[in-house]
């Protein structure tokens, strides 16, 4: 060998032992430290009618939770300390056949806040092993096993112990703090449970039964998977902000750039934060949530911390700085 192809094969040498260096440097960030910098989202919308007072709505989302995941437990519990007003929660709680005892142990100091819900695929199915690849597929077939996860006790933890109210294809309307708020939302649009054919009805009944001396002050839309035809749906119902999480925000980034994948059919720049979706001439506010799990086969992020997101409903004639928020 020539001393020119010598020098040439050992600056190649180096050059891939530096890319596996940074790769494992990068894995082990996004594995051991980012997967667990558990963050908050601040968001502030001038969406109630002038006059009404601010409603703190406390969104979480892809939880993804096994029972010895202590440390996203006691971060969730403290998220109480926000004093939310409202709790929405966006689907894909249970990431393990024994996560239910998580997720109580994660909501339980949220018992007796308003609060809602949807479900995910991850509420009936546990998690299986996955090609990373094959998100970058969207036409790929998709085997499902038989649904193993027990999606009653869940649901009846929601409902019966926290007091929240299960928004799967149907309308519901609560009080919180004195206002109306009118809340609609569909099951898992992944696996093509939403059935948005049965809201109009729905959310007619509910307006229909509307006590005249308390309007809504607000409409929000609640889904987990954020779905074209979804959101257009919503946004056509009358949503004035709508809530969603299912895409992890891409959960593995260039940072500066959008989300790679998403994992719907969602455009990737609005796969993480707040955005206004447009249809037919109306928009609505749409709220993407990172989420704060990950599957237990691919425990990493890179560039998308887990989040929660407060989000702030103010009234229309309100600032941000009039409640304090700079």
């Amino acid at each position: 060998m020539s001393v020119a192809r010598g020098r040439a094969a050992s600056s190649t040498a180096t050059a891939v032992g530096a890319v596996a260096a940074a790769g494992a440097a990068a894995f082990a960030w996004g594995s051991l430290v980012e997967r667990n910098r558990f963050t908050v989202r601040l968001e502030v919308l001038p969406i109630l009618p002038p006059g009404d007072a601010p409603i703190r709505v406390l969104q979480f989302a892809d939880a993804h939770m096994a029972p010895w995941q202590l440390a996203k437990q006691d971060w969730m519990r403290s998220l109480l300390d926000l004093e939310p007003d409202l709790v929405l929660n966006t689907g894909d709680n249970l990431g393990h056949v024994d996560g239910l005892l998580g997720i109580q142990r994660a909501f339980e100091p949220f018992a007796g806040i308003p609060g809602a819900y949807v479900n995910g695929s991850n509420d009936y199915f546990g998690p299986v092993f996955k090609n990373p690849i094959s998100y970058f597929s969207p036409g790929r077939r998709r085997e499902y096993s038989p649904a193993n996860l027990d999606t009653d006790a869940l649901e009846s933890f929601f409902e019966n112990d926290l007091g929240w109210v299960g928004l799967n294809n149907v309308a519901r309307a609560i009080s919180v703090n004195g206002a109306r708020i009118e809340l609609f939302g569909v099951n898992d649009a992944h696996r093509r449970w939403d059935r948005l054919d049965l809201l109009p009805a729905e959310i007619e009944d509910l307006r229909e039964n509307e006590d005249p001396l308390q309007a809504t002050s607000v409409t929000l839309g609640v889904t987990h998977a954020p779905y074209r035809r979804v959101l257009d749906a919503f946004v056509t119902y009358g949503a004035d902000a709508i809530f969603a999480g299912h895409t992890h925000g891409g959960q593995v980034r260039i940072p500066g750039l959008p989300a790679l994948v998403t994992n719907c059919d969602i455009p990737r720049d609005q796969a993480q934060g707040l955005s206004s979706w447009t249809h037919a001439g109306r928009s609505a506010w749409l709220n993407v949530s990172a989420g704060i799990g990950t599957s237990i086969y691919a425990p990493v992020r890179f560039a998308c911390p887990p989040e929660a997101v407060l989000v702030t409903l103010i009234a229309s004639d309100q600032t941000a700085d009039d409640i304090g928020y700079s």
